[in-house]
This record gives C-alpha cells, sequence and structure tokens, in this order.
C-alpha cells in the first residue's frame, strides 16, 4: 500500500501520526545508531541509505523511522503487512516500484512490518529485488531476526536493534507533543508529574504514551483558570489503574526494594515473594528486580549455593525472551529458591576487602616466578622461572606454593562459612593449608596465612 510521509490529513489524525518526526534531530530515542556521529545517521545524511531490519519491541519508532528515511531521501513510501499480505501482495508492489523507477526516475522504499511472519518462499521474494535495486527494503520485526529470517535475506541486509524508550525520551516527546502546533499547542495543561506517570506508565513505548496523552487531554476539565487541564484523576481513568502502580523513582520503590533484599537475606520465601509481586504490581521494571537478584544471589548466598547465581541469570534470561507476564513466574521461582538456599556472604567479604587493601596498598610487583615470559629476554631475567605447573603435581597441586605479592603472602581474604556448600569448600582449603604447611617445598618456609 503507498503512502505519504503523514497520511492524507495530519488534522484528523491520531496524535501519534500527527508527532511523527520530520528530521532526525526530532526523532525521539535510538541515539546509539542516530546519534550524531553514528554510522546509521551518516548514512542517512549522505544519501547512502541501505537495505536492513528493524529489531525491536513495539512502540520503539521502527516504522516512523521508515516513513522518515523515505522523506528526507526523495523515496515513494510502499508498506506491506506480513499479517495480511501474501506473494501476490509483494507481486504488485515490485511491479509498481519497476514502473515508478523506469518511468519516473524515482525509487522505492519498500516496509514489511511483521516481516517475521512471512514464510520462507514470501521472504525469498525479496531477494532478487533487492539485489538489483528494484527498492531498499526495510523489514520490521519483534522478533530475533537470527532465529525468524532466512539466511539469505539477512545477508542482504543490516540489522540495526531498536530499544525501549528511557522515561526521559518519553517525558520529552510528551512535552514537544503538548507545545508543538501540529500537536496539543494551547489545548490542554498538564504537570510535569502526571507528564512523569504517563511516561512512566508507557513502559518505553512512545505510541502508547502519546494515546495516553491524547485520551487524558480528550477527558481534561477547565482549572481555576479555565484552562483544560489532565489530572491525576483523569490519568487513573485512562489507566484504570491506581497511580500507586507508577511510582517507580520514589522513596517507596526503594524501600520496596530493601524489603525484598532483607527477605531473601533473611531466608523468608513468603516475605521474598510478597515484595517481589508488590514491585511488579506497582510497575517496576522485571529486568531491574532480575539484576537486583543476580546481585543478591552473589552477596548473600555465594558459594554456599553457586546455583542460585545460575538460576537468577536464567530469570532474567526467561524475563528477556519471554517479557511480561510470561517471565516474571521465572522471577518467582528465582525469589524463593533465594530465599531458602544457604546463606553466605564470605565472597562478599573477601571481595570488600580486597578491593579496600588494593586501593590503600602500594602497587605490589607480580612474583618472578609467576610472571610471563613470552621473548628470550624475559626468560634470561627469570620470568616464570621455578613456577610449578599445578597439572604436574599430584592432585594437581602444588603444595607449598605462593600466589600472592611476597610483602603480604600471608594473607587470608576468603573464609568459608559453615553452610552449604562452603562446609565442603571449608574443609578442602583446610586440607589444602595443611598439605602447604608440611611441604617441603614452601616458598616462604615458616609462615602460615594470617587475616592480616
Amino acid at each position: 500500500m503507498q503512502d505519504s510521509l503523514f497520511g492524507d490529513d495530519r488534522g484528523f489524525a491520531p496524535l501519534a501520526a500527527r508527532m511523527r518526526p520530520k528530521s532526525l534531530d526530532e526523532y525521539v530515542g535510538q541515539t546509539h545508531l542516530l546519534g550524531d556521529g553514528k554510522p546509521l545517521r551518516r548514512a542517512v545524511e549522505q544519501g547512502q541509505l541501505h537495505s536492513m531490519i528493524l529489531w525491536g519491541p513495539p512502540g520503539v519508532g521502527k516504522t516512523t523511522f521508515a516513513r522518515l528515511l523515505a522523506n528526507l531521501s526523495e523515496l515513494t513510501f510502499e508498506t506491506v503487512s506480513a499479517v495480511l499480505s501474501g506473494v501476490k501482495d509483494i507481486r504488485a508492489v515490485v511491479e509498481r516500484a519497476k514502473y515508478r523507477k523506469q518511468s519516473e526516475g524515482r525509487d522505492t522504499l519498500l516496509f514489511v512490518d511483521e516481516v517475521h511472519r512471512f514464510n520462507k518462499s514470501q521472504q525469498d521474494a525479496f531477494l532478487p529485488h533487492i539485489e538489483d535495486g528494484t527498492f531498499i527494503f526495510i523489514g520490521a520485526t519483534t522478533e530475533n531476526p537470527s532465529f525468524e529470517l532466512n539466511s539469505a535475506l539477512l545477508s542482504r541486509t543490516r540489522v540495526y536493534v531498536l530499544k525501549n524508550l528511557t522515561e526521559e525520551e518519553v517525558s520529552s516527546l510528551l512535552h514537544r507533543a503538548l507545545t508543538a502546533p501540529e500537536g496539543l499547542a494551547g489545548r490542554v495543561a498538564v504537570s510535569d508529574e502526571v507528564l512523569a506517570v504517563m511516561a512512566a506508565a508507557s513502559g518505553g513505548d512512545a505510541r502508547r504514551a502519546l494515546n495516553i496523552l491524547e485520551v487524558g487531554a480528550d477527558l481534561a476539565e477547565p482549572d481555576e483558570t479555565g484552562q483544560p487541564r489532565v489530572t491525576e484523576r483523569h490519568l487513573e481513568q485512562v489507566l484504570q489503574a491506581s497511580l500507586r502502580r507508577f511510582d517507580k523513582g520514589g522513596e517507596v520503590f526503594y524501600d520496596q526494594i530493601s524489603a525484598l533484599h532483607k527477605s531473601v537475606r533473611g531466608s523468608d520465601p513468603d516475605g521474598s515473594l510478597y515484595w517481589l509481586c508488590r514491585m511488579l504490581d506497582g510497575g517496576a521494571d522485571p529486568l531491574y528486580v532480575a539484576r537486583r537478584l543476580v546481585r543478591i544471589a552473589s552477596e548473600d548466598i555465594g558459594n554456599a549455593d553457586p546455583r542460585a547465581l545460575q538460576l537468577s541469570l536464567d530469570a532474567w534470561d526467561a524475563q528477556e525472551r519471554l517479557g511480561s507476564p510470561e517471565g516474571e513466574l521465572a522471577l518467582a521461582q528465582a525469589v524463593t529458591y533465594l530465599a531458602m538456599a544457604p546463606k553466605s556472604n564470605a565472597v562478599y567479604q573477601a571481595f570488600n576487602q580486597c578491593m579496600a587493601d588494593i586501593r590503600q596498598d602500594p602497587d605490589y610487583e607480580v612474583p618472578v616466578h609467576l610472571r610471563n615470559a613470552p621473548t628470550k629476554l624475559l626468560k634470561s631475567l627469570g620470568h616464570g622461572d621455578e613456577y610449578r605447573y599445578a597439572h604436574d603435581e599430584p592432585e594437581a597441586f602444588a603444595a607449598g606454593e605462593n600466589y600472592l605479592p611476597e610483602p603480604i603472602h600471608q594473607r587470608r581474604y576468603y573464609r568459608p562459612v559453615p553452610r552449604g556448600l562452603e562446609i565442603k569448600l571449608a574443609e578442602k582449603r583446610e586440607r589444602l593449608d595443611a598439605r602447604n604447611a608440611s611441604s617441603e617445598r614452601r616458598r616462604y618456609p615458616g609462615d602460615s596465612p594470617s587475616s592480616d
């Protein structure tokens, strides 16, 4: 279907359509691709447009970006939906593009939405026309192209990953919509606090944010000055939810994070699950929660149960792959496992102490026997001399060897606790310490590990 940049009449178009950018500077988000000096921006500005796949969640501007490229490059914009179209529609687009190129000398940009929904033969139908320049091809997908698109199509395009907009980027878009003539300039007032809630409620989806603002503007009532104003009450009507769901940056949010962490540390699965659900219900980003669970797994469980870290990473991965609400069950599984796992902060304590020592100690040299010796000169200086290759020793352990700088060779950082797997680790360390102490090959005889 052929389309102009803004449709037939922007005045009656939805706000999201009216706010489509007319230049790269007006395009909100994706600064990792379109920021000053970025390769994709340079390609567009220099007229070196190429076929591409835009991969990202809904509402991040894939269609808008394609329309903008067509406008800036003075190309005719054609669009095909993989949900509604078949090979017949593709052929029709190809014929129009060829006729346009031959008779008018005008090139075409073909935008294929949800391109991953086309089967292999339908995807293959684009290949010869991408190669011969019949059109610039831009496919949009919410699915991983590596799994959903043919390798032949991928080899003829470049894949760009689009990200959800940040709340700051959504807020800037909403502010522009309130002040732009094509937007809501002079029609309605909205406080910064209410705009912030709109941005939080959008989930990084620009289209959703503008739709919330537009519906809110329709519900707005005059304030004491007679100016129509969108209030929290109107916003609750639009969202059909309490605004507490979107207090994601306030004191309550951080109190709940603290409660979740302390519930896990306190081995209470019910409290842990409760605070997880409170945060998710309050609009917290599930991926933020997933990152915190990974931290908790290392800080409060550590080597007492190393499976906790892997399960937390698996839950994070599940959330990224499935999204909400499906992925949130994996977070619940992880948080209850972490709560019931044996606890140890031995690694956390050891890491902090070691970092503190390194910041205040001199820069001790690497012991000569541990140094690399890639050249004859370094070998002649003794680098690597007397190093004992552990795999050549009994039980792959070089009893009596030392791996710390000489001035601090007695220091002991990691002290396993008598819980979970660390019971076994502590027993093994005790055996190895005994072998070190009795070895006739001790590098520093007469010394034993300490905690200084």
